[in-house]
């Protein structure tokens, strides 16, 4: 497979690992637009969000439980994060393996009105 995400799940690509389980890797952004700039992402590939089976979707649950421990453990949690998921062409997403973004550590910017 040539996704970069599942590359560095297999250990073909290195990664600066925060979190592991059997489900999920977490690992900081290589481009970190934060002080804490971390990957959530789930072991199975899925392209999106929206490739996820219904019967499936405790992995999402999962990535989240595993969102809050990462807060709690990194001391961000009283402070504020945000959580970011692209999902598709139009919403960003740039890797097409389903993945979150946890960002803190700053201030960070509000979202400017979007053009129609």
């Amino acid at each position: 497979m040539s996704c970069i995400f599942c590359k560095i799940i297999n250990g073909e690509i290195p990664s600066s690992k925060v979190y592991e389980d059997d489900k999920v890797l977490a690992f900081n952004d290589i481009n970190p637009v934060a002080p804490y700039h971390i990957l959530v992402i789930p072991k199975k590939h899925y392209e999106s969000i929206i490739d996820i089976p219904e019967n499936e979707m405790d992995i999402v649950t999962h990535m989240h439980n595993v969102m809050n421990n990462i807060a709690r453990d990194k001391g961000f949690d009283k402070t504020g994060f945000r959580i970011i998921n692209n999902c598709g062409h139009d919403g960003g997403q740039e890797v097409k393996h389903i993945h979150y973004h946890v960002l803190a550590g700053k201030k960070l910017p509000l979202y400017e009105a979007m053009e129609k």
